[in-house]
């Protein structure tokens, strides 16, 4: 099954009721706490309640970490900056993404000290470091949004978890890219530290990718600038990379800013069981297919597609 921007299926199928109820009883426990805990305005006081909150409803319902580890895909460069905003002016839906890194091997507690990496396309497909490749369908060329982002960092950047394990990002909902569905890349570190603006050293303890309910990105992908890239898009049900795990497979919790208008942004959030002992190379599980020539696609190599340009040489 594939969809494009104008068509809206209404469908309840049961992987929304799994997105919805949050997959299993513990999966849905712990990003509901999670979700409250990170967008939540609190002082240390509040924040340490909140944590201790998130942790008892996580170990009551059976700690577990949430989402396996999936290729990191072909489209990750080093050096990315430790900021919050990362938007660069690329025009989009505003999106404010908090996320939760918890300890899975110890009672959910949260992981201070963290480092979330985040990277993700643009509104119209194409990834910073890789603006020659084609997005599939028809979409204006990379250079022709008007803004004035570096093509080797925009919709880029690490933040460090504070003491109740969140990060928070400022960013644009993403666009899609054949033969793939709407999603985000991250990874979490622990061990480095803040160097000259970037995050050096430590290990990568998981390596993952964050989904988007389809019925909010095709609502998405009707508004400008998203709407000036046609064609079809790949469905959750149809993707290399999401499993139908729900909450457990990456599927974010969505808050609309104004249920009226989309355009005004969203909330995102989600809770990341991690093991700090553990070591990811990022080349999990995921994949399958290839990406039409021509096309980006997240293979399970991690190799870039042939038309663009290598990581050393954008970095």
């Amino acid at each position: 099954m594939s969809m494009t921007g104008n068509h809206k299926d209404t469908t309840l199928t049961r992987r929304r009721a799994l997105a919805v109820t949050g997959g299993t009883v513990a999966a849905g426990g712990l990003a509901v706490a999670g979700y409250q805990s990170a967008f939540a305005d609190t002082t240390a006081a509040d924040g340490a309640s909140a944590s201790a909150s998130a942790a008892s409803t996580a170990t009551s319902g059976g700690c577990m970490t949430l989402m396996t580890s999936v290729t990191e895909g072909p489209y990750y460069l080093d050096g990315a900056l430790v900021r919050k905003d990362i938007t660069e002016g690329k025009k989009g839906v505003p999106l404010t993404l908090r996320l939760t890194v918890v300890d899975a091997t110890d009672g959910c507690t949260p992981v201070s000290g963290a480092a979330v990496e985040i990277w993700h396309c643009d509104a119209w497909g194409y990834y910073s470091g890789y603006t020659t490749a084609n997005p599939g369908g028809s979409a204006p060329a990379e250079s022709e949004d008007g803004s004035t982002a570096d093509d080797s960092t925009y919709l880029r950047g690490y933040q460090i978890a504070n003491a109740n394990g969140v990060v928070k990002f400022e960013t644009i909902f993403p666009g899609w890219y054949t033969p793939r569905t709407c999603h985000i890349h991250l990874k979490v570190h622990t061990g480095g530290q803040k160097e000259d603006g970037t995050y050096e050293g430590g290990k990568v303890n998981y390596t993952g990718q964050l989904f988007f309910p389809d019925d909010i990105a095709e609502e998405i992908f009707t508004l400008e600038p998203y709407s000036r890239h046609s064609g079809s898009y790949t469905a959750l049900d149809d993707d290399m990379v999401y499993d139908g795990g729900g909450t457990a497979s990456g599927l974010l919790t969505l808050k609309a800013v104004h249920k009226a208008d989309p355009s005004k942004g969203y909330k995102g959030s989600i809770t990341l069981g991690v093991d700090p002992d553990a070591e990811n190379t990022g080349a999990g599980g995921g994949g399958g297919g290839t990406p039409p020539s021509g096309a980006p696609g997240d293979a399970p190599t991690g190799t870039p597609p042939g038309d663009a340009p290598s990581a050393s040489a954008s970095s």
